[in-house]
């Protein structure tokens, strides 16, 4: 059985097999039973290598031995091992988040946080800004600056967007309106869309044409995307800058038609 050396290199990198293995497996899922032999003439992987390989990817799920002589193995089904694999990352990651939520009761995390707070020379808050790069590391430093919010949030997007992300947009608003926090929201995009996202959130949703995405806390604090085309990574600016957001909460009021603050 001849198998292209770029199939190999793809099913190597999927499954996290190293070349010999994969070839063994393939081989073996070709065959449906073999003998260590018959796999090495069919792999080409050398006689005395096949004889480690198959018991490592029988230890790794890939393979389970036939009962009888002569010793002879079994590819397991390539939808079995995804499952496998599926669970193990699953239960894999379920292990960290423990993990991670416990460290923060360690001694040693109340270190790194007064390391911080309390350095040679300690960073306030107000004396700088940060680029963000990536929508999960934006997501997550959005999330944190609105956890943070004491008075008003201002949120401007596009409903498409909204539209994608609504379940977070929901549960963010209703933290927000729990901790008695003002929201105005205005969006651009479709009209009918808009309205329906009104509906869902249940707040009051101003239309408007300006094609940005920003958010501001509290008037002190703003994080904008810098970033448009969907195409590439996305890339945002945070800057707590009192003075700054101000003048941009200004501009928002006055674009939806509010007396500024």
């Amino acid at each position: 059985m001849l198998v292209k050396q770029e199939l190999i290199n793809k099913i190597k990198d999927y499954f996290n097999l190293n070349v010999y293995e994969t070839k063994v497996w393939l081989a073996l899922l070709g065959k449906g039973i073999a003998s260590a032999g018959e796999i090495a003439e069919i792999s080409r992987v050398p006689r005395s290598r096949t004889y480690d390989v198959l018991e490592g990817l029988e230890k790794k799920g890939f393979a389970i031995i036939k009962l009888g002589k002569p010793v002879k193995y079994i590819g397991i089904k390539p939808h079995l091992i995804i499952e496998k694999m599926k669970n193990n990352v699953r239960s894999g990651a379920e292990e960290k988040i423990i993990s991670l939520v416990n460290l923060k009761e360690t001694e040693e995390f109340s270190k790194l946080e007064k390391l911080y707070k309390e350095g040679l020379n300690p960073i306030k808050k107000e004396d700088y800004s940060a680029a963000l790069k990536g929508r999960s590391n934006i997501s997550n430093y959005l999330r944190e600056i609105l956890q943070n919010a004491t008075k008003e949030v201002i949120i401007c997007t596009n409903a498409e967007d909204v539209s994608s992300k609504l379940k977070l947009f929901q549960q963010t608003i209703k933290n927000l309106n729990k901790g008695n926090i003002k929201v105005k929201i205005a969006l651009s995009g479709n009209e009918n869309m808009i309205k329906k996202i009104s509906g869902i959130l249940e707040i009051k949703i101003k239309k408007i044409d300006v094609d940005a995405k920003f958010f501001i806390i509290d008037r002190k604090e703003i994080l904008f995307y810098i970033s448009k085309d969907k195409n590439q990574e996305d890339v945002a600016v945070w800057i707590n800058s009192e003075f700054f957001a101000q003048a941009f909460a200004v501009l928002f009021d006055k674009a939806v038609g509010e007396k500024s603050r």
